[in-house]
């Protein structure tokens, strides 16, 4: 079973997420591997622009201010799906 690299939970699957956006060069750099509602949060919560400047590690995701309410509540829980 596979495991969210943000919320380090087991999974059923991930998706690849571009550290840098695709849109804004980020096609052929570093991807980490996320359940959907981690995946689905980042892009809620922060948009390209400052996931450009400000995430381009899965570290400095980890410690984002936007995501700590989400990341301590999905720890928790037991979902693969989140929709907004």
């Amino acid at each position: 079973m596979p495991t969210c690299e943000l919320c380090e939970r087991e999974v059923n699957r991930t998706s690849k997420h571009h550290l840098l956006p695709k849109s804004r060069g980020g096609k052929h750099t570093k991807t980490v591997h996320l359940c959907q509602p981690c995946h689905s949060s980042i892009h809620h919560h922060i948009d390209n622009k400052t996931l450009s400047k400000q995430y381009t590690t899965l570290e400095n995701l980890k410690m984002a201010e936007e995501l700590q309410v989400y990341l301590e509540w999905i720890k928790k829980r037991d979902i693969e799906r989140l929709t907004f």
